[in-house]
């Protein structure tokens, strides 16, 4: 397969990228390149912000000169091109669009973006069928194994807006889950710290860690309690990699079907009931639409695993 090599090029930012993190700046500049990569120059230094190591959450300001180094790329003869099947699977997900935004309900199993062996996620598989776009980018994101409400900018000012929203916690957002045990109903957040840990193959994997641990709460409610598994909302209020998966885990009741972070002889049972997914879904968005400036809610169904699953759930 042919690359290249892209050569060293400085970018002054200006009010388009205002407050971006880098580590989505240089995925939106350097597109194609494998998502692991852009952190290990990251963390090799190679990256600079004024001359700078920088961390991969620092956030651009006005005016910063960002040194982006050589990286190889794909050539551009060799352009991702999903499959009609995929791009039709996601058009036939959306769940609201107008000329600013894009509301996706995500199928489990599809990643949001590209990168780390993944050829193509919902952003690219869009941009794909929709090449005329002047600009799609992801909002925030979500596991891929997680289903549920994605949202997409169509505008730079929209993206701008959304994410003044998530840093300022105006956005809402609402899970679904079916976890091991009975839940107490009474249970009703989790306030313990999480660190990131990076694997050298690129896999994150997430832990409680009351010293290098970043601040991270989720609120729960239960919605149904069975004998062996009950299902839950989960409302993340801050934003960390797999929160829910691992603050579930840390009350002693793991999510179904998580690969990292599951019970292996839970997962038996659930799969057994005809739910093999992680049992994951991104159930709401509520937020301030960046056009009319009114409130906005959009709701996603579950997948049919998803339904089965909780169907089956039987009061204990």
């Amino acid at each position: 397969m042919s690359s290249n090599i892209t050569p060293v090029t400085f970018v002054e930012i200006d009010d388009n990228h205002k407050l971006q993190r880098i580590d989505n700046f240089l995925l939106g500049q350097l597109r194609g390149v494998p998502k692991g990569k852009i952190y290990k120059i990251l963390r090799k230094g190679e990256v600079r912000v004024n001359k700078k190591r920088i961390k991969p959450d620092y956030k651009l300001q006005i005016g910063d000169i960002v040194r982006i180094p050589p990286v190889q790329v794909a050539d551009d003869r060799e352009e991702i091109n999903p499959s009609n099947t995929l791009k039709t699977l996601i058009s036939n997900s959306i769940l609201f669009e107008d000329e600013r935004i894009i509301v996706v309900n995500k199928p489990s199993g599809i990643a949001v973006h590209g990168g780390s062996g993944i050829r193509a996620g919902v952003i690219e598989i869009l941009r794909s069928a929709r090449p005329n776009a002047d600009y799609l980018e992801l909002v925030h994101r979500i596991d891929r194994d997680t289903s549920g409400c994605l949202l997409i900018a169509k505008r730079r000012s929209a993206l701008r807006a959304l994410h003044e929203q998530l840093r300022s916690n105006k956005m809402k957002k609402m899970y679904h889950a079916v976890v091991s045990g009975q839940w107490d109903i009474n249970l009703r957040q989790c306030v313990a710290p999480l660190h990131k840990n990076q694997l050298s193959g690129g896999e994150r994997i997430v832990s409680v860690d009351d010293v290098q641990g970043k601040k991270s709460k989720t609120r729960f409610s239960l919605l149904k309690k069975g004998t062996e598994y009950s299902v839950i909302q989960a409302q993340p209020i801050t934003g960390r990699t797999h929160q829910i998966r691992v603050h579930c885990q840390y009350l002693g009741h793991p999510i179904a079907n998580d690969p990292k972070y599951g019970d292996g002889s839970f997962d038996k049972t659930i799969k057994a009931l005809g739910c093999s997914r992680l049992c994951l879904h991104a159930h709401s968005l509520a937020f301030i639409h960046p056009g009319s400036e009114k409130p906005m809610t959009v709701e996603a169904a579950h997948e049919p695993q998803m339904q089965t699953i909780i169907a089956a759930c039987k009061n204990g």
